[in-house]
């Protein structure tokens, strides 16, 4: 990713752009592990549902941030500080920021390819101890 011709994501895209994206493949990774617990459908829709929620993604924040490398900080610092008129029902604008700087993170790490990466940190984040 250092190579001269080679674009870092975590500065190439903006903290929104790579909220956007890491929403989308957060969701996707919670879906995948749940959908391996082989529960019924009803309650991993209900699981996945709270896992996806600003307020669990704020809290998995706040356990990872000192697990962050460099560039991750980066990222999150990025999608935490876009600004936004609205803030979702059930949950403070905190929480939101802090939520939104999670999913830069694991839209950084799409862009970048590194899947394993992001299992990690979704293990850690929200099944740490189960």
């Amino acid at each position: 990713m250092n190579e001269k011709n080679e674009k870092n994501p975590a500065t190439e895209f903006n903290g929104g752009m790579l909220a956007y994206l890491g929403d989308a493949q957060f969701e996707l990774l919670v879906r995948k592990k749940l959908i391996l617990k082989k529960g019924k459908l009803g309650e991993l829709n209900k699981e996945a549902d709270a896992l996806v929620r600003a307020g669990s993604q704020s809290k998995a924040a706040d356990k990872l941030l000192e697990m962050f490398t460099e560039e991750e900080l980066s990222a999150y610092k990025r999608g935490k500080n876009i600004h936004t008129n609205s803030v979702p029902k059930n949950a403070t604008a905190l929480e939101y920021r802090k939520a939104t700087g999670l999913e830069a993170v694991f839209g950084y790490l799409c862009l970048k390819g590194d899947t394993e990466r992001m299992e990690y940190l979704l293990e850690k984040g929200f099944f740490d101890g189960e």
